[in-house]
């Protein structure tokens, strides 16, 4: 029985139903609840509908389940991602790339999270659109005075929501799925969002438990001041040893400056001598051996520094400081493509001691010369257009994830042939992985901007993602190239369908919340909600019929308008 709505799931995630698979994989977790695959599985429809902290619970149950299994580290890396916590999905990806160091996968899934890292850091509290809107007393005002939002401040876990997001307005996207929220955003906003409707459960409140005042902690009597210690002879050497060192190193550091490289290593080497317990030493004359291009003993003295700075329990920058330095040597040692693992796998590893830009910046030029060394060393449009043709023949047979495995490696000789890019979309949008199908559907509306194929691949994705408003962009955009394209005009048909049914409010209470929710994490919604004078139409549109009447005339306020009721934000009556 298990088996069985595990395979009527996997049919709807092929098929791009990610609620129905959800339901089935439920369903079979039921019957054999200690089977990782199926939490797997529900966790990847999860994301796809970015529904990103359930995908994080059941990819946290998958590698409860079966820890030595890499798949899994692959949908916790997805998870965290789709949250915004790239530290943690770069760390989840690298745990899997432990057990499974060849996963291509999780090698991707971690080059994506670290440049996603490297592009935008989490921004810092109060970056929200609504970051005024929740600050200070008179949001509790607000939601006194409001009849509705008063019965929810009984409620401890709607207070202790509110009281969150009042701290970091940024976590407003985690709570967005609660009614009762989207209720207090819009009494904040002074502005009528759609709620389901009447009826819906929310959690029963409870009397918060009083708490005893805290004892005092009984008055401590003043410690008497210890002794001044004596200092041995052996101490006493110990610490001229470790003074003359550091004045070996000082004379280190102004031959390095002078350029003067065989006096510094010379001062350098003295140093060590004196005093092994600190590894700057070891690295400064790194550094030196690398602006002479002895990268052999760079390396070596890299190596030694690491080594010794485990020992001594050194400070972790530094230790990521030898590693960089390390990398960098292996960098200027390479001479093709393969050669660039180590240096990448070096910066990796000096970033998880310590996650410094520099770094980051040299791990990110590591693995961009080593794609543009692979992409000479594989060039060959003619073997290219066969690894295309073989995908085409097993995309007939229904044999999608073979089909990739050619297209791939046809880019891989042809990075430059969008209909390569165009057929991989199409085949990750069979198989459910929907974001790498809107990717390679970028990328062919990229490299040719005239393709039409690019643009139903496109569309195609976003609609199911249920982006109507995109998606109807997209296909309007094919449009203009090929006006007469009956699959862009169907697409263009659908999505109107799909955002008629929002306007008229012909939806499901469960898909009103559902699109609200995602909506409300789209950047351009909160911007429009945010805004002062989309604010005053919104409550036009409620309380100034005349007001309203003018508004309809500026198509750009349309425009916003029809963003919030797609997005099933507001209606139009």
């Amino acid at each position: 029985m298990a088996e069985e709505a595990k395979a009527k799931g996997n049919a709807a995630f092929s098929s791009g139903d990610f609620s129905a698979a959800i339901r089935h994989f439920s369903d079979a977790i039921a019957l054999a609840p200690t089977n990782h695959v199926l939490y797997s599985n529900r966790s990847a429809a999860n994301a796809s509908l970015q529904r990103y902290s359930e995908a994080l619970a059941d990819a946290k149950k998958t590698i409860e389940l079966k820890p030595d299994w890499s798949k899994g580290y692959s949908r916790l890396g997805a998870a965290y991602q789709g949250l915004g916590q790239l530290d943690d999905a770069v760390s989840a990806y690298k745990q899997g790339l432990e057990i499974d160091p060849n996963n291509q996968a999780l090698k991707s899934g971690l080059a994506d999270a670290q440049a996603a890292a490297s592009r935008a850091p989490p921004p810092p509290m109060g970056s929200s659109p609504f970051v005024d809107t929740f600050q200070g007393p008179e949001m509790w005002t607000k939601l006194t005075a409001d009849p509705t939002t008063r019965a929810y401040l009984q409620q401890p876990d709607f207070l202790k929501m509110m009281q969150d997001i009042q701290r970091n307005p940024n976590n407003l996207n985690i709570y967005l799925k609660d009614p009762r929220v989207m209720q207090a955003l819009g009494v904040l906003l002074n502005v009528k969002l759609r709620t389901p409707p009447e009826g819906a459960e929310f959690p029963e409140s409870s009397s918060p438990e009083r708490k005893r005042p805290a004892e005092s902690d009984p008055v401590k009597e003043p410690e008497p001041e210890p002794e001044p210690m004596e200092i041995n002879e052996e101490e006493k050497e110990a610490k001229e040893r470790k003074a003359k060192a550091q004045q070996e190193k000082e004379a280190g550091n102004a031959a390095y400056k002078q350029k003067d490289f065989e006096t510094a290593i010379q001062h350098y080497t003295k140093a060590i001598e004196l005093d092994d317990e600190d590894i700057s030493f070891i690295t400064n004359r790194a550094a030196v051996y690398l602006e002479m291009g002895q990268y052999e003993e760079c390396i070596k003295d890299c190596d030694k520094a690491v080594e010794r700075g485990r020992e001594l329990r050194s400070d972790f920058k530094m230790i990521a400081r030898a590693l960089t330095r390390k990398g960098t040597a292996l960098v200027k040692m390479a001479k093709c493509s393969k050669d660039y693992d180590s240096a990448i796998e070096t910066f990796q590893k000096a970033l998880t001691e310590h996650r410094n830009p520099d770094t980051l910046k040299k791990l990110n030029e590591a693995e961009k010369a080593k794609k543009d060394l692979e992409q000479q060393e594989h060039f060959d449009p003619k073997l290219a257009d066969e690894e295309r043709e073989k995908g085409n023949e097993f995309f007939k047979q229904q044999k999608y994830p073979e089909a990739v495995k050619h297209y791939t490696e046809s880019l891989r000789r042809n990075p430059r042939d969008p209909r390569t890019y165009s057929n991989r979309a199409a085949c990750y949008t069979k198989l459910g992985a929907l974001p790498e199908g809107l990717k390679d559907a970028e990328k062919c509306i990229e490299l040719d901007p005239t393709f039409s194929k690019g643009y139903t691949r496109k569309g195609a994705v976003q609609f199911f993602m249920k982006e109507y408003d995109k998606a109807l962009e997209t296909y309007q955009g094919g449009l203009k190239h090929d006006p007469s394209n009956q699959e862009l005009l169907d697409g263009v048909r659908r999505c109107i369908e799909q955002i008629n049914k929002a306007s008229r409010g012909d939806i499901s209470p469960e898909e009103l919340k559902e699109r609200q929710a995602k909506a409300m994490q789209d950047p351009e919604i909160q911007n429009i909600l945010s805004d002062p004078v989309m604010r005053q139409v919104l409550i036009d549109f409620q309380e100034n019929p005349k007001a309203a009447q003018e508004h309809t005339k500026n198509p750009q306020v349309m425009s916003k308008i029809q963003k919030l009721v797609t997005a099933g934000i507001v209606q139009l009556r």
